[in-house]
């Protein structure tokens, strides 16, 4: 399994914008891409304009698909306007996962 967690800093008055495209995101992407398993979207518990999206996946590949599909790019070409992002907090795979072999 490939996983990762990104942060975007959202204006405070596009913050429930982003949070209705990130869930549509993940909706469909879950729905019509084989290899994703999990999409989370979590908001920071100090600050609420601190948005944390939780991603798995089969493998890279799959996230690669992801990242080249429709839904990825819809999702990049709104949000952009109003949120700073994705800085990268953490990604990789499993440990003894097969996929990370």
């Amino acid at each position: 399994m490939y996983q990762f967690l990104v942060s975007f800093t959202v204006r405070p008055e596009h913050r429930d914008d982003f949070v209705r495209a990130a869930k549509k995101t993940a909706r469909e992407s879950l729905a019509n891409e084989p290899g994703s398993h999990r999409f989370e979207v979590i908001s920071d518990e100090e600050n609420p304009d601190l948005l944390y999206l939780n991603e798995v996946y089969a493998d890279a590949d799959a996230f690669n698909a992801h990242a080249g599909g429709p839904y990825f790019a819809e999702f990049f070409a709104e949000a952009g306007a109003y949120a700073e992002g994705p800085t990268w907090l953490m990604r990789g795979n499993v440990i003894g996962d097969r996929a990370a072999a």
